[in-house]
């Protein structure tokens, strides 16, 4: 197995249990080969959002079979799918591109750390059942504000439905009820932009580089992608099943965890500056 397929691997066994935690998976992703040094950190741009993609499209397909609502409630997913599809139609670019950065990774980590711990300071008097629109919409404001690096889906809405009162149980339940729909849009849409993006660059140079770029160097790129979506999707799989999606614990720890990330990531930034 080559370099790239192994950091590959490595990333979609990350992938799986820190989407399933309050700790931005994106940002795992994204911090982990830039502070080892690996090879895939030093990936153009369109690479690293192809390697992104098919981690997402692994983990996914792994919850379409691990969640299970036992009802649709449509109205809610409607409000709660809006703003970051809205935000992500129209910003996401701007986004990644602006905020793509070590520090204002380490800044989305540590803020996404302080919502979760004042959140869950809130009294639980709520339970899932009472959830309506309003409460879809503050979800899916937590979703859209997600799209900035580092904060995480998970813990964006965790934080939101604590804030408005749910319990952790219902919060955790809620934030995996509206999760599926964003999760399969952004999916589809970013393969979709990558799809695109993969067929101009093939278009412009011919068909002698198309011959090429459809042998050996086509296969070397698409084997990190098999092997990272695979390894997300089994990860998924098999963390779900061994700890649940259901947080019933205090979130404080995972707030820790994400400082301490962003603490190794502008450590590092700062050294690599000297």
């Amino acid at each position: 197995m080559l370099r790239t397929e192994r950091e590959a691997l490595a990333l979609g066994l990350l992938h799986g249990p820190a989407e399933l935690v309050p700790v931005s998976s994106s940002g795992h992703v994204a911090a982990v080969p830039w502070l080892l040094g690996w090879e895939v950190a030093g990936w153009d741009g369109a690479r690293r959002k192809e390697l992104e993609v098919a981690l997402h499209a692994g983990t996914a397909a792994a919850l379409l079979l691990v969640l299970r609502p036992e009802r649709v409630r449509l109205r809610l997913l409607a409000a709660a799918f809006a703003p970051p599809a809205v935000v992500g139609l129209g910003l996401e670019r701007r986004i990644e591109e602006r905020l793509g950065t070590p520090a204002t990774l380490a800044a989305g980590l540590l803020a996404g750390g302080a919502a979760l711990v004042l959140a869950d300071r809130t009294a639980a008097v709520r339970g899932e059942e009472d959830a309506g629109m309003r409460d879809g919409l503050a979800l899916g404001l937590a979703q859209a504000a997600a799209l900035v690096p580092g904060v995480s889906r998970n813990g964006a809405t965790l934080a939101a439905a604590r804030a408005r009162g749910f319990d952790r149980p219902s919060a955790s339940r809620l934030s995996w009820e509206v999760a599926l729909p964003v999760l399969l849009g952004a999916t589809a849409l970013k393969g979709g932009r990558v799809g695109r993006a993969v067929g101009r660059s093939g278009g412009a140079d011919g068909p002698d580089a198309r011959r090429a770029a459809s042998g050996d160097d086509r296969a070397a790129r698409v084997r990190p992608l098999a092997v990272g979506a695979s390894a997300a999707f089994l990860s998924t799989l098999a963390t779900a099943r061994a700890i649940g999606i259901e947080r019933r614990a205090p979130l404080w720890p995972w707030a820790a965890w994400r400082a301490a990330l962003a603490g190794a990531i502008l450590a590092v930034r700062h050294n690599r500056s000297r």
